[in-house]
């Protein structure tokens, strides 16, 4: 049986690095832009984060061929991710 001591405690977490933190953040941050673009018929996936901080996107359905996908993606996605998170540098469609 097991005491209740710290010596005894296993700890199975391990603290998430910057570099994960900082994926969760931004994710959550697509996941509420994601309906506005969704409501005409676009999407947006999280591809990954740069090690400069560029999070690199995939723009789907509609906004992938919409002439307006980069206007879309800098003055709305771009501007929210670094208004939420000051450390993203840019955001990029790929």
């Amino acid at each position: 049986m097991l005491r209740n001591d710290p010596k005894h405690t296993i700890n199975t977490f391990r603290k998430m690095s910057s570099q994960e933190e900082l994926t969760i953040k931004v994710k959550n941050v697509i996941e509420q832009i994601r309906p506005f673009l969704q409501a005409d018929g676009g999407d947006i996936a999280f591809v990954n984060i740069t090690e400069d901080n560029t999070v690199n996107v995939e723009l789907q359905g509609a906004c992938g061929s919409c002439p307006y996908s980069r206007m879309t993606l800098k003055n709305g996605v771009e501007e929210a991710v670094i208004k939420a998170i000051p450390e993203i540098r840019a955001v990029e469609a790929i």
